[in-house]
């Protein structure tokens, strides 16, 4: 019996198959979706679910958001399940939960993730130090997405402040580095596409560690960065993500077929050499 990949070899798998660094994030907004799906029984699954479907060819990954599904409640958690489980198993999923808390709480959020939900990578957030990390890399076939530099403007009012003399986000890549290297999960770097000065030195302090890079569509993020940056130093390429500019891509009923042409444009700008 063949053993099961690694995530960091899953990943690698599915950018080479599908020639393509791009990640689409699942965050659906009733208000948002199509009248088609919007008043049906589950429309969060049906809408994301059709998403997938016209899009599985041209991803490495999809990245749902957890508080979108959580505005449903207990119906909206029972639709990522069941969304999660429709994605086909080549293709990474990352949780964008941005988690953080103590060992033991962090212990619960991964096997909830993990265990619970079936995803390959979760976000976290990293302030908390070794002990709320380690629950999510004691294993090679998980992994997580340390916040470096994010996207959104207010960033800089706290990851420019000075640790040691250099900046918080510096800092978290030199750790995240030394972290990978005693645990057998994943460990990559959130890096906006927003801040591609930045990315070019997170690249530098943590050349090995995989990127998830936001901030590429609706925020007008630099594809360019994460072409020059975002791979590591054995070329496994970035995830890029967009969300917005590709789900609602249109708001009638060739939604789907208007995110696959949105998701191509962007592919064809983040294809692998």
């Amino acid at each position: 019996m063949a053993s099961q990949p690694t995530l960091r070899q899953k990943l690698a798998q599915a950018q080479t198959e599908n020639r393509s660094w791009l990640c689409i994030g699942l965050d659906p907004v009733r208000d948002r979706l199509p009248a088609s799906v919007r008043d049906i029984a589950r429309p969060f699954l049906a809408f994301c679910r059709a998403i997938v479907a016209a899009t599985a060819d041209l991803v490495c990954a999809y990245k749902p958001n957890l508080a979108f599904w959580l505005t449903e409640g207990p119906a909206g958690l029972a639709q990522l399940q069941a969304l999660i489980a429709d994605i086909p198993p080549t293709i990474p999923v990352i949780l964008d939960g941005k988690f953080n808390d103590v060992g033991h709480t962090a212990n619960a959020y991964a096997h909830f993730a993990f265990e619970v939900l079936g995803v390959d990578a979760v976000t976290l957030n990293p302030y908390l130090g070794m002990d709320g990390i380690r629950p999510f890399l004691n294993n090679e076939n998980f992994g997580a997405f340390l916040l470096a530099r994010t996207s959104n403007p207010s960033a800089p009012d706290v990851q420019d402040l000075s640790a040691g003399g250099n900046p918080v986000y510096e800092e978290i890549a030199r750790l995240a580095a030394q972290w990978e290297e005693h645990l057998p999960g994943m460990c990559g770097l959130v890096v906006g596409a927003t801040y591609p000065a930045e990315m070019a030195r997170v690249r530098q302090l943590a050349p090995t560690l995989p990127f998830l890079i936001p901030g590429v569509g609706a925020q007008g993020g630099s594809v360019e960065a994460a072409r020059i940056h975002g791979p590591t130093q054995d070329e496994l390429g970035p995830v890029v993500n967009s969300s917005r500019g590709i789900i609602y891509a249109s708001s009638g009923d060739d939604f789907a077929q208007a995110a696959r042409n949105a998701a191509l444009r962007i592919q064809a700008q983040l294809r692998p050499k």
